[in-house]
């Protein structure tokens, strides 16, 4: 009855507030595009609303949409919110939160995280799906929406699969995974624009920091097949640091030969953001969710201390058994 009663409020709702989690990556840029781009399909108003300012080098993506950083001062009259790419009020920051938990009206949620919090009166969650992208693709098509797909919708939806799946090499890809590729190339999507415009939009110096990062800052255990990479404010304000410069750098841990397990740590005004890959049968979700407040999938997750960088790093450091 899920699908049912999601297209009845696609139908008869006709302002949509369109919202992902704080920090959006691809996967979430992605999805609200392609939302945005279904929005427009079926002649409705929308808003994307974001907790915090998207990363510039994923702002082109946006040209073309309606869309804005939340204020807590700002009315939204939307009749509908939709939640894209998180499962838990918690996820779009403390500032915004309780706006989606109270939000008084429909909310849908479409994501592949595991463990969904039931705040949503819809909820359409796939686990097994590579990216939330995914997960509106086969919505589309469990609604029969799919002949509505262009080619702005593509684009949203293969950019959270390019950047969700690390450029289809994750194990979550599947068939339907490239079926779904297929589909998106047939309304004339131009791919590769996409992957350039992700990964072939460095300055000199992300260049220089991510140099720096695996030169100066890479920590390795190989009797854990663990590695780590932490940067402190002072090392991100010496490279210019701009939001998105260290993006995917926690892979390259990953990319050694014989570790399993990367950890990248970040120094920010508020605390330490930290980051987890893994491969293999090493899994980090629940250790990031144990010891670091965080969660995610198996493979990738995320986490955060209050602590200073070096309490944290030493506190990861005592605890890298536990992974």
């Amino acid at each position: 009855m899920t699908y049912t009663n999601l297209l009845a409020q696609l139908k008869s709702q006709d302002n949509w507030l369109i919202t992902t989690h704080k920090g959006p990556d691809g996967d979430a840029i992605g999805s609200v595009v392609a939302w945005g781009a279904l929005a427009q399909q079926l002649g409705k108003k929308y808003l994307i609303v974001f907790p915090d300012q998207p990363a510039a080098y994923l702002c082109p993506f946006l040209n073309g949409y309606n869309w804005e950083v939340f204020s807590p001062e700002k009315h939204y009259p939307q009749n509908i919110l939709f939640a894209l790419d998180y499962n838990a009020p918690g996820r779009v920051g403390e500032h915004m939160s309780a706006f989606v938990a109270d939000f008084p009206a429909t909310k849908v949620m479409l994501d592949h995280h595991p463990d969904p919090a039931a705040f949503c009166e819809l909820m359409i969650s796939d686990t097994a799906a590579c990216s939330t992208t995914e997960v509106i693709f086969k919505t589309l098509e469990k609604l029969d929406l799919v002949h509505l797909l262009n080619e702005p919708m593509a684009k949203g939806l293969y950019l959270g699969l390019v950047t969700d799946t690390g450029s289809f090499r994750f194990p979550s890809v599947s068939a339907y995974t490239h079926q779904m590729v297929v589909a998106l190339l047939q309304t004339g999507l131009q791919h590769f624009l996409i992957h350039e415009a992700v990964y072939d939009v460095n300055s000199v110096t992300r260049l220089q920091l991510r140099g720096y990062a695996i030169a100066e800052k890479l920590e390795l255990f190989a009797d854990k097949r663990i590695g780590l990479i932490s940067l402190s404010k002072e090392e991100l304000k010496r490279f210019a640091y701009q939001k998105g410069d260290t993006e995917g750098l926690v892979n390259v841990v990953l990319s050694i030969e014989g570790y399993e397990v990367g950890v990248f740590l970040l120094e920010t005004d508020e605390g330490v953001k930290l980051s987890f890959r893994s491969k293999g049968g090493r899994y980090v979700n629940a250790f990031a969710q144990k010891y670091f407040a965080g969660g995610g999938h198996q493979y990738a997750a995320g986490g955060f201390s209050s602590g200073t960088l070096t309490e944290v790093l030493q506190e990861l450091k005592n605890l890298l058994d536990q992974l």
